[in-house]
């Protein structure tokens, strides 16, 4: 296939302009090295039915990606990029498009109406184009930071692609508006960690907690639950590995998976493979809630640090896992079977550390709240200095990776280490934060936590949508705040969160109605959702309770894993 580059006359036809003659529309045969590393080691398909497939591999030495884009089937062309939330307005855009006369590939953007535009910087650069028996691969790279305002600027955490299908020629990029394309957007996290994989022991078993073939819901969002049980006598051993099991010509399809064991205190858990939100699932299942395994799309698998491994089995473990599939299925697919699931890599010679996983962020309370149309309200809990100091030991624990989580109106989520009052370390940070796209992430370095330090977890919020006030809580439209630790060695501590102090909030919700009369019932029968609902949220309002959250004294928790604090 080729592209060819237009000359002078018709760039100026074209475009408008002369300035696009500097476009470097390029020619689709070999115009620089090949990527550093072939084949590219991640993979993921963009659209639900698997006819756009993205591979890339990242080299930090050069702050360049390299994508691989494999279109099976193409029509008039094809446009691919990023964007902050996934919007194809605002978007940072490279386009192979055809006039009907010519074929041409060039970085481009997208304004607010989702107009077209060829970039008057080309920092996409096409370095190969060809047929496969799969379809056209096109090879292209960019750069992590462009310096051109246009460009999306690739950093740690989730990354919002885009992707769109042009139908029938156009006569300049230009006459493309992306409302009229058949479009899409996946998440992934392109720049992954580059640390070595530790080898596996000899002795290494594996076992593959799978849903039983299954019939994948002709719906647009399942999750799956499926009940499983170790079995009889399974001594204590450590994972060292997982990876996931996706069933072939399903990758399109699922989204993530997780690998929960349930509580110990109960001796029984009633079989159940179905919908995670069926009324006839069993209560119980609820009590399935300490992750072994977790995976998402994009993602390959996971190692544990060689002198540490996850301990599962024996005394004091339940026998009974509960595996979680979400399926993603948009285009109500029907008669798809499934058997997907997580293939965990264990050995009985157990390394010289349990690893554990600690919770950072805010208790699950009422008394954090968001204000109703709020862009980026900010809610903070602290791991204290005195916390640390009682529950680590004197050597302290190294943290490996992190999974963030909030609820739907999460945007942006970050942990930092703070020692003698200085902030040291970023542990995790996510600013293109996702709640549909939430994954175990290995560290590009460990993060060793002394006693005596200070775990800072900040959420940023969006509730331009709701008309009340978000409150903290476990329902789906509540929210959270929780970075998720996985380190060594283990330790007692198992939840180290933080809330404003109960009664400054009372104090919050008498100033409300000093100011604004007694719009705010303060009586004890009141709970705290109800008065928040209460409160006019004028621009006072928010400004204190904002002020409230930044400089009241908080109430630590300070938790073992038995729910018992440390005192």
């Amino acid at each position: 296939m080729q592209v060819p580059s237009p000359n002078t006359r018709e760039a100026a036809s074209m475009y408008g302009t002369v300035v696009a003659i500097f476009l470097v529309i390029l020619v689709a045969t070999l115009q620089s090295s090949a990527p550093p590393e072939d084949p590219f080691p991640y993979r993921i398909p963009l659209d639900p039915e698997g006819s756009l497939e993205l591979s890339w591999n990242v080299s930090y030495a050069q702050k360049t990606v390299h994508f691989q884009l494999l279109v099976q089937e193409l029509k008039a062309g094809v446009l691919f990029g990023m964007s902050d939330r996934g919007e194809l307005e605002n978007a940072d855009l490279v386009v192979l498009w055809t006039d009907g006369h010519g074929t041409y590939f060039g970085d481009a953007w997208s304004d607010q109406r989702g107009q077209i535009h060829l970039d008057s910087r080309q920092d996409y650069q096409l370095l190969r184009a060809r047929r496969t028996p799969e379809g056209l691969s096109l090879i292209f790279k960019r750069p992590f930071d462009t310096c051109d305002p246009k460009d999306y600027l690739i950093e740690d955490g989730t990354v919002h692609l885009v992707y769109g299908v042009l139908e029938e020629a156009f006569r300049t990029l230009e006459a493309v508006n992306t409302s009229g394309l058949q479009t899409g957007l996946q998440r992934v996290q392109l720049l992954k960690p580059s640390i070595p994989i530790p080898a596996l022991p000899a002795d290494t078993h594996t076992m593959e907690i799978r849903t039983p073939d299954i019939l994948i819901p002709d719906q647009p969002t399942t999750y799956w639950c499926h009940i499983t049980e170790l079995p009889d006598g399974f001594s204590r051993h450590h994972i060292v590995m997982y990876e996931p099991i996706v069933t072939k010509g399903n990758e399109a399809l699922v989204h993530h998976m997780e690998v929960f064991q349930c509580a110990p205190q109960f001796e029984t858990f009633p079989q159940f493979s179905g919908p995670c939100d069926s009324k006839m699932k069993p209560g119980r299942l609820d009590y399935c809630r300490h992750v072994l395994a977790a995976w998402a799309l994009g993602a390959k698998a996971f190692y544990y640090p060689e002198e540490a491994g996850l301990a599962f089995g024996g005394a004091g473990s339940s026998r009974f896992l509960r595996l979680e599939v979400h399926y993603h299925n948009p285009l109500k697919i029907q008669g798809r079977r499934d058997s997907s699931g997580i293939r965990l890599h264990y050995t009985a010679r157990l390394r010289p550390f349990d690893a554990g996983i600690m919770e950072l962020g805010l208790v699950y309370s009422p008394v954090m709240a968001i204000p109703p149309r709020e862009t980026a309200f900010v809610l903070t809990g602290y791991c204290t200095d005195k916390c640390t100091q009682l529950a680590l030991p004197p050597s302290g624990i190294h943290i490996f990776a992190s999974q963030l989580h909030t609820h739907l109106t999460g945007r942006k989520v970050v942990t930092v280490l703070v020692r003698d009052g200085r902030e040291r370390e970023i542990v995790n940070r996510d600013d293109h934060y996702s709640t549909h796209f939430q994954e175990i992430r290995m560290l590009k370095k460990m993060v060793s936590v002394r006693p005596g330090d200070v775990l800072v977890t900040s959420c940023t919020y969006n509730t331009e949508d709701r008309e009340l006030a978000t409150v903290g809580g476990f329902g789906i439209l509540e929210e959270m705040c929780v970075n998720y630790i996985h380190y060594y060695p283990q330790t007692q501590l198992e939840l180290c969160k933080s809330t404003v102090d109960p009664g400054f909030l009372r104090e919050y919700f008498h100033l409300v109605n000093r100011f604004n009369g007694e719009e705010v019932c303060t009586c004890p029968q009141a709970s705290v959702p109800e008065q928040f609902a209460a409160v006019p949220w004028n621009s006072f309002n928010r400004d204190v309770l904002r002020a409230l959250y930044g400089f009241a004294p908080i109430s630590m928790h300070c938790n073992k894993s038995s729910a018992v604090s440390f005192q």
